[in-house]
């Protein structure tokens, strides 16, 4: 108790010390208070000061001089206001949800992020791994992993491929430190910039973000409830000979559509003239009740290249994902990793083996699939009870794609909810076209917390005051005075 103690101690002083340089009280170069001096004035004990400094010191934040004492650390940060309060004057772009989403504190609610609640996740399980791991040899422990990454888990990868008809042997896997990387891989391997890639409209926006660091040019293609529009999505192939097409085929993100059979053989039969390549994004597979269509199952790896990660359904701080490709393309894709990370995530990878391996992991699904069900039919009646209208009734996963009232703009409602502590997902921040800011993607699994939704109401109710009171003659512009 008193070791608890004299660490939360320390820490309030080191945390009072952090806010004085934000503040700029402490300015750089700026000798802090003595030991003695500011142990009487926080009334705390001189060997607490002490740890404090040392801690700050070690942080590089403030920096000692023999026989003279502690000072502020030069340079100082600069000032940025957009770190102070909430960042309502963003653009709505492809980070604002991940901006808003991870760096929430704890008082924020988020049905606009794209994972699972904590305590929704397999937290005993992963205890269990963990302790069980820490017995592992010292290798495991510290060593490089295999680029390819561990046989044994690519082995489980390909049995597990097997239950949605795709034949991969493990020598045709490369793991990855999570989806995006794998995606970013991929990217590195088969793009110039000034190169074409088509997505979906919607779709997931860290496609957009990571497409737009590579430098190629992006084109979207509507997105249907079974799929891309296959007319545009041809028209398209022809007048800009795009090399890539990045998707979900199973749970869309963000609609939650299926892709249909029909559309997934046309796909397949427009690709291979064309010389393009998918990348089949399977993220959501464990999420659904029945399996849909999988792209990579109808190629046989001929031009689609199959991905996927397990941080929403395991642990989003487990890094771990994988590559399911072309045998001939495996080689060159470990030298690229290797030039980009090095070794594999070992520890990350035997964490996961242990979790996928362990018998609870079908049951825990199993749950997880009923809890979204009904989470899904709960908040589709909220939703609708204030007007919203979902695009389709998804048949599993988290996400639920809304139409908004007449007239409501969706960035709008977004940025004024955020002032409320709720993090919503704007259409826009989905759709290249910028053409879904009637639209919003609400996760049902953060939804469950009445608050949510008088702060959505109070929002939607502002909104439209708002937009009453433009339409006024004299105050916006539809009259004169």
């Amino acid at each position: 108790m008193l070791a608890r103690k004299e660490g939360t101690l320390v820490s309030s002083l080191m945390a009072t010390v952090r806010q004085r340089i934000a503040a700029r009280s402490l300015t750089p170069g700026a000798r802090l208070p003595s030991i003695r001096a500011f142990a009487k004035a926080m009334q705390v004990s001189t060997s607490t000061v002490v740890e404090a400094y040392e801690r700050l010191a070690a942080e590089g934040i403030i920096r000692p001089r023999p026989g003279s004492g502690f000072y502020v650390s030069s340079p100082l940060a600069p000032l940025s206001l957009t770190e102070i309060g909430p960042k309502l004057d963003r653009e709505v772009d492809p980070f604002w949800v991940s901006r808003q989403s991870l760096a929430a504190g704890p008082d924020m609610l988020k049905p606009g992020c794209g994972w699972l609640p904590a305590s929704w996740m397999r937290e005993t399980g992963l205890r269990r791994a963990l302790r069980a791991l820490a017995r592992a040899d010292d290798a495991t422990l510290t060593d490089y992993g295999s680029p390819l990454g561990s046989p044994a888990l690519r082995q489980l990868l390909t049995r597990r491929m097997e239950e949605h008809g795709i034949e991969a042997s493990p020598d045709q896997i490369i793991l990855t430190e999570s989806g995006t990387q794998a995606i970013d891989l991929l990217c590195r391997f088969l793009l110039e910039p000034g190169d074409t890639v088509l997505v979906d409209d919607p779709c997931y926006f860290n496609f957009h973000a990571l497409l737009r660091a590579h430098r190629v040019n992006v084109v979207c293609i509507p997105f249907t409830p079974v799929g891309p529009d296959i007319d545009l999505f041809g028209k398209a192939l022809v007048e800009h000979s795009p090399r890539l097409y990045v998707t979900n085929s199973a749970i869309h993100n963000p609609t939650g559509a299926v892709l249909s059979p029909v559309v997934a053989h046309r796909l397949l039969k427009l690709a291979e003239p064309a010389g393009l390549t998918i990348i089949e994004d399977d993220i959501f597979a464990d999420f659904e009740q029945t399996p849909a269509p999988r792209l990579a199952a109808f190629d046989g790896f001929e031009r689609v290249v199959h991905i996927g990660s397990f941080s929403k359904t395991l642990s989003a701080s487990v890094r771990c994902g994988f590559i399911a490709a072309p045998r001939s393309w495996i080689e060159d894709l470990t030298n690229l990793k290797i030039a980009t990370a090095f070794g594999g995530g070992r520890l990350s990878a035997e964490l996961v083996l242990a979790l996928l391996r362990d018998g609870s992991y079908r049951k825990h699904m199993e749950e997880l699939r009923l809890r979204l069900s009904r989470a899904m039919n709960e908040t589709t009646a909220r939703l609708q009870a204030l007007g919203f209208e979902p695009w389709i009734k998804p048949q599993a996963g988290m996400f639920l794609w809304c139409r908004l009232p007449e007239g409501l703009d969706a960035s709008e409602l977004a940025r004024r909810a955020l002032a409320q502590n709720v993090i919503l997902a704007p259409g826009n921040a989905f759709s290249l076209s910028r053409s879904a800011n009637g639209f919003m993607r609400f996760n049902v699994a953060q939804c469950l917390d009445d608050r949510i939704f008088d702060v959505l109401q109070a929002a939607m109710r502002e909104c439209s005051s708002a937009l009453w009171l433009d339409r006024l003659p004299g105050i916006g512009g539809f009259g004169t005075p």
